[in-house]
């Protein structure tokens, strides 16, 4: 039977390092944004580990199946069907959130879709709440490891408004939208889990 589900090793991998993060940092959150929900699987594999909340999908149109795909097979009514969301294009959501997440968006965003992704979550955030992005970066302008240079390098061979973001650039963005860093945490494979918290 065809099935419209995409599968991405890098998800797979990486889903249950942020998880054990997740559990801390969305203990009291009950609605969760995710932005760029991609194949799906973090979507299912988050609300069957975080049972006390219901994790928003949302994508541009095209990756809608896939997602819906892994939705229906996992069959948690807390995995939510995709919104449509180009975050340069479309209207964010008018419901309040007590969090947003998004993985490995921000070095394929160009740097405007980045500035409105943190504007667009400054404005679903109910007060307090956190904004967690996981994805590489740069520090002072410097790569943290030869793989994440190779990978910057075939991202601008790619599209040339892709690119590792600095994470001073990062953080001067989010201080613009009154989102306060809590935490850059070390993951595997040369990634960072960036937790912020809205502060107005």
């Amino acid at each position: 039977m065809h099935t419209q589900k995409q599968f991405s090793l890098a998800c797979e991998r990486n889903q249950e390092p942020i998880l054990q993060h997740l559990q801390e940092y969305l203990a009291d959150a009950q609605q969760v944004l995710e932005i760029g929900s991609g194949t799906g699987q973090h979507a299912v594999y988050f609300s069957r580990h975080l049972p006390h909340l219901k994790w928003q999908t949302s994508d541009r149109v095209e990756n809608h199946p896939s997602i819906q795909a892994w939705i229906n097979e996992e069959g948690n009514s807390r995995a939510l069907a995709p919104l449509a969301l180009d975050v340069a294009n479309d209207s964010w959501p008018t419901q309040s959130y007590d969090a947003v997440f998004t993985a490995n968006t921000c070095h394929i965003m160009h740097w405007e879709e980045v500035e409105k992704m943190f504007a667009g979550a400054c404005h679903v955030l109910a007060q307090n709440g956190k904004f967690i992005i996981y994805g590489p970066f740069n520090y002072g302008g410097q790569f943290t490891s030869i793989s994440n240079q190779e990978f910057d390098a075939s991202l601008k061979r790619q599209s040339s408004h892709r690119g590792i973001r600095d994470i001073a650039d990062v953080e001067a963005l989010a201080a613009q939208q009154q989102f306060k860093l809590l935490a850059d945490l070390e993951m595997p494979a040369n990634n960072r889990l960036l937790i912020f918290k809205k502060t107005t």
